[in-house]
């Protein structure tokens, strides 16, 4: 192997080496498995209880939503704390401009105090209420800010009241009956909680200590215990009332919903997270769904037929891998990195998809691909620091092997993964770089290239476009050659955009994955079925959706329009 990527030869061999990875990503077989996305998607809505979450979002925000907020973030990686100001329109329909804000990227918004911190490993395994009471403590920090920006201003009176609408955004499988009500179910993304919770409960008493009143310092003054005289006692922080609960994908939708006018010709149709962890949401009418799912809605009047509402889809827990499974598209490395995740068998989708596991698939494949060689050559022991699992990050994929040249990614190289003493000159050979280059641009090329194929397949199962059965593809292809040799096609026909909103560090920062998903929409779309030929699905980007879209639901639910 140490020859490899010195000529053609050598790179068919690599690509032949990577072909359990790579030989599903082609128009053919792409098509079919978006068409038995589609098919999964609509037998779970039916009969699982697990996937395909009813929220109680049964209308879409009309832009004029008003209010400012507390809003939280939580995802697999970050929490994200701030206000969230929404701003709506002035009467002719134009968006009301924030003083010092960027239109281009927040219209109708204005942001303050926002913090961000990572959520540190230790927190993720230790009990629930110790995760909450530090999410609690971070929340107090903002608002302890905003309230000393506010003192320091000359302002008299505590700028929020003694109560603080809050809207959470909560990036976890959770079942709501309300929209300030949620049951969190077990959390994945490395979370050790397994338990059902009441999520507004929890963060609420994890924020509890802070509504003791407090001293010039910041400390908690107990109520045993007398102020010094030296401290001059503050009021203690607001209550806290929950306005909004909602996960990132359904945050995500309502974000780009509220900031982009919907028209005739173009409207947020999906919701997509492709970040530490993948899943989507999109309106469905209330007869795709399991019965008790119905049920459990509110809703006003008994003529549910043409009633849609916006569902946590839940795209990677077991049983939407069917499809996967069925098209052998699933590698001996993803069962491999499964066995060894801290749930196995999960969430499979997501373990090959999003960026907490595409550095630890490379891994595993190169160690494969190393050992191999190894064993046929009795080439010198691998790096030590390489063998340990997660030791290659997505972030380093992304930033390092996707972006640095030769040289530079060798010292990057070495510095992570020493040449081990025993190996006579150094490890990191430009054939092993090349290697490495192969296999993470091969996984980030299946990564995307099965969002887009789920995506596809996901607006298929809602009905907002189509997908032929195969023997039925090649007559319409033909059909819609012969239509434009004899001109019946117009070529100034209306094309519907469907947007999709999207967030995430995989899908916003991984070079080239953004558009390799989109070249592949684009085909799967097209090819999919002549029906499609009105319309375009496009990914457009909701930043920082989470925190605003939990503000924006919680606007839309407190009839601050």
């Amino acid at each position: 192997m140490e020859n490899l990527g010195k000529s053609n030869g050598d790179e068919s061999a690599v690509h032949e080496l990577l072909s359990p990875l790579t030989w599903r990503v082609n128009e053919a077989s792409l098509l079919e498995l978006a068409q038995k996305f589609s098919e999964t998607y609509r037998r779970l809505a039916k009969t699982s209880i697990e996937h395909f979450l009813t929220t109680p979002v049964t209308i879409l925000p009309t832009g004029k939503e008003r209010g400012k907020f507390l809003t939280i973030d939580v995802g697999g990686t970050n929490l994200r704390v701030g206000f969230i100001e929404l701003l709506g329109e002035n009467e002719d329909g134009s968006p009301v401009t924030a003083p010092h804000s960027d239109n281009a990227k927040f219209p109708k918004i204005s942001r303050s105090h926002e913090r961000a911190w990572p959520i540190e490993e230790h927190l993720k395994m230790d009990q629930a209420e110790d995760l909450f009471a530090w999410i609690g403590d971070c929340i107090a920090e903002v608002i302890t800010d905003a309230l000393d920006e506010a003192s320091k201003a000359g302002s008299a009176e505590a700028p929020f009241g003694e109560e603080l609408p809050l809207g959470i955004t909560f990036s976890f499988p959770m079942t709501q009956s309300s929209m300030s009500e949620a049951t969190l179910m077990p959390m994945g993304k490395g979370f050790a909680i397994t338990s059902d919770l009441n999520l507004g409960k929890m963060l609420l008493s994890g924020y509890a200590r802070h509504l003791q009143e407090r001293t010039t310092n910041g400390e908690l003054n107990h109520t045993d215990e007398k102020p010094s005289n030296k401290r001059r006692k503050l009021s203690k922080l607001p209550r806290l009332r929950i306005a909004a609960i909602t996960n990132d994908t359904v945050a995500t939708f309502a974000s780009l919903a509220y900031a982009m006018r919907s028209t005739a010709n173009s409207r947020v149709a999906m919701g997509l997270i492709v970040g530490t962890g993948t899943n989507a949401t999109v309106p469905m009418g209330l007869d795709y769904l399991h019965p008790s799912k119905v049920e459990s809605l509110a809703l006003s009047d008994d003529d549910n037929s043409n009633k849609t509402v916006v569902i946590n889809t839940e795209w990677t827990i077991r049983g939407t891998d069917v499809p996967l499974v069925d098209l052998g598209i699933r590698t001996k490395w993803d069962m491999e990195l499964d066995r060894k995740s801290e749930a196995p068998g999960f969430q499979p989708f997501e373990y090959m998809t999003a960026g907490r596991y595409l550095g630890e698939i490379v891994r595993l494949v190169l160690l494969d691909l190393l050992s191999n060689q190894n064993a046929a050559n009795g080439a010198v022991d691998l790096p030590t620091a390489l063998q340990q699992k997660n030791s290659i990050s997505t972030r380093f994929l992304s930033t390092k092997v996707a972006q640095e040249n030769t040289q530079g990614l060798d010292l990057s190289l070495e510095a992570l993964f020493p040449t081990p003493p025993t190996c006579n000159g150094v490890f990191w050979t430009p054939e092993k770089i090349n290697l490495l280059r192969a296999i993470a641009r091969a996984v980030q090329v299946r990564s995307s290239a099965l969002i887009a194929a789920a995506i596809v397949g996901l607006l298929t199962c809602v009905g907002d476009i189509e997908l032929d059965p195969p023997q039925e593809t090649e007559s319409a292809e033909t059909e819609s050659v012969e239509e434009h040799e004899n001109g019946h096609i117009n070529a100034e026909v209306d094309i519907e955009e469907l947007v999709v909103a999207y967030t995430g560090g995989t899908i916003s920062q991984y070079p080239e994955w953004l558009d390799t998903c989109q070249n592949w929409i684009d085909t799967l779309t097209s090819k999919g079925s002549i029906k499609n030929k009105t319309k375009r699905v496009v990914l457009r980007e909701a930043l920082d959706g989470g925190i605003i879209g939990a503000a924006v639901l919680a606007g839309m639910t407190d009839g601050a329009a």
